[in-house]
This record gives structure tokens, sequence and C-alpha cells, in this order.
């Protein structure tokens, strides 16, 4: 049966997102929360946040080797960030600026199952392909682009200039289509802007991650299906699909295979179980003699630990 011993033959390199998460306990959605007054939480953490940096976590926490690649405020928060990062294994490869404050995201989640995030995250929405330490891809075989969506100056050609350095490489690239805060939001024209700028992308992708929800927006598909042969069309080689309550996919040569969840006992963590499996999927792509299915069971079985909290995947700051 195939274990978690594998992962520790891995590597990943992510660039990606890196600020504070504060997170709350599951509260119940209502009017009240729109009016003067206060609620009360049964608990909040203080931990690492930004899907890049705790997907990093999430890696070396398995025992893959991994780096990361950010940029962050010259600030204390900073300083407590990369120190936690260290201290969890991930070798951090961060762009200190002064013109910049590291940014922090509230993660308001609720008992019905929905969330939402509430953030000021200038390092990340500023980081450019000049402050990325592209010399820290040499000891790593496969790329992760996190969070596509967040940085101005990397849609505008930086994502495209760090793919094709990585591939000039021979490296394995994924980029995680998730979802993009200007959907719903700005108008038609700049959202089919900025989804242009992503798919430019796509023929250097090896494996692209998202949720259906995230999939179907992104490729404007009325179905699942639909979307991931859009994908497949416009260059990307192998889709890992996060199906929520009905387990996790994998799609390839236009066959999708499936695999159901496991079940989790309680639910601690309600958010990054999506990173969870992605990152599973990313140490197990160098190994081609394991099937897909396979691959699924594992990761999750990993993703329900991960939920009960059974696995310390992300870390509390310091």
């Amino acid at each position: 049966m195939l274990t978690e011993e594998i992962f520790p033959t891995a590597n990943l390199c992510v660039v990606g997102n890196i600020n504070r998460d504060v997170r709350l306990a599951p509260l119940e959605a209502g009017d009240n929360l729109f009016q003067d007054g206060e609620t009360t939480v049964e608990w909040t953490t203080e931990t690492v946040g930004g899907g890049g940096a705790n997907s990093a976590c999430a890696a070396a926490a398995l025992g893959a080797r991994v780096g990361l690649l950010a940029k962050m405020g010259a600030d204390s928060l900073g300083r407590r960030l990369e120190e936690t990062l260290v201290r969890h294994g991930v070798h951090a490869h961060l762009t200190k600026s002064a013109a910049c404050a590291t940014g922090t995201s509230v993660n308001v989640s609720f008992t019905n199952g929905h969330r939402h995030f509430i953030s000021s995250l200038p390092n990340n929405e500023s980081l450019a392909f000049e402050d990325l330490p592209l010399a820290a891809l040499e000891e790593y075989t496969h790329l992760f682009r996190a969070d596509v969506w967040f940085s101005t100056p990397m849609l505008a050609g930086g994502n495209e200039r760090l793919f094709q350095h990585a591939r000039a490489r021979g490296m394995r690239v994924s980029l995680d289509l998730n979802w993009d805060p200007h959907w719903g939001v700005s108008s038609p024209a700049e959202v089919h802007e900025r989804k242009l700028a992503v798919r430019r992308l796509l023929p250097c992708v090896s494996l692209a991650h998202g949720n259906t929800r995230e999939l179907r927006e992104f490729a404007e598909a009325d179905n699942l299906d639909a979307s991931l042969r859009r994908l497949e069309e416009w260059g990307v080689e192998g889709i890992v699909v996060h199906l929520g309550s009905e387990g996790a996919g994998y799609y390839q040569n236009g066959r999708l295979v499936t695999v159901k969840p496991v079940a989790a006992a309680r639910q601690v963590n309600t958010t990054g179980t999506g990173d969870v499996l992605s990152v599973c999927m990313m140490l197990l792509d160098h190994r081609k003699d394991i099937s897909a299915p396979d691959k699924l069971l594992l990761a999750n079985h990993i993703v329900a630990e991960f939920i009960e909290d059974k696995r310390k995947l992300i870390p509390m700051l310091s």
C-alpha cells in the first residue's frame, strides 16, 4: 500500500503569497453580523497564511525538500513569518521590502460551510518577477505557482517569464487556478483580460489545480467535463480536481479518474484542504509508476487527517 514514506523522495519550489492568517472558529451566519455589537467565537488562532506559504509548510511537514519564493515587508511580522517557516523546515528565499507591509488575512468561516476572507496583502500584490531569486530554482525539479491572481506585475508578464525559465530548466510546472477576487466584482472586460493573462501560461503547465467552481468559471464552461476539455485544449497536461464532499479527481488525455473522500471523524480545519490535496499530488507527480487512483487515495487520507487536526501541516505563529 502506498504510504507517506514516499514523500521525502520529492522536492517542490513554491512561488506565491505569504502573510499572517487570523482564523476564527465557525460562527452562525446572521443579520447580527451587519449591526453594531460583538460576536463571541470558541477560539481564534494566528498562523502562517497565503496559498504559497501554506503549501510550502504542508509539503515540508510531509517530509519533502521545499523552498518558498515570496515577498514580504521589512517588518516584525515578516520576521516572525520567516522564523516560523524556517523552524517548520521550509527553505525561505524571501525578498524583503521597506516599501510595503507584510499582509494579514482574516478567515471568517460559518457553520453552514461558507467562508469569507478579509485581507490586506500589499506585499503579495506588489510581487514582481524581479523580486524572485531565480537561482533557488536550481535545487528543485517541480515549480508550483500559487496565488496567481494576486499580483498585477506577475499577471502582466512576470508569470510567463517565470514559467519559461522553469521549463527551460526542465522543471515540471503546477498552477493553482483558484478563485480570482475580481470575478463577479470587476468589469467583464477586466475579468476577461485577467483570464487571458493566465490562459497564456497553460502551454507551460504540467498540472493545473482547482475545484469545480473555479475551473468552470475560469474556462467559462457550463459543466466540469467541458471545463476540463477546454483546459486540455489550451495546453494543460493534467488537472487535479478538488471535488469536496465527492472526493478528488485527476484528468488527463480526455479521462477523469475520481476517488471518494476519506471520512473525517470531526471537522477542525475547514480551510486549506484543497491546498493539502494539491501538495500531495505534486509530491507524487514524479512517480510515473504509481496510478492516479492510488495517488488520490493517499492524498485523501492525508486530507482527512488534516481536517481532523491529526496532522499539524500549517504552523502557528510564534
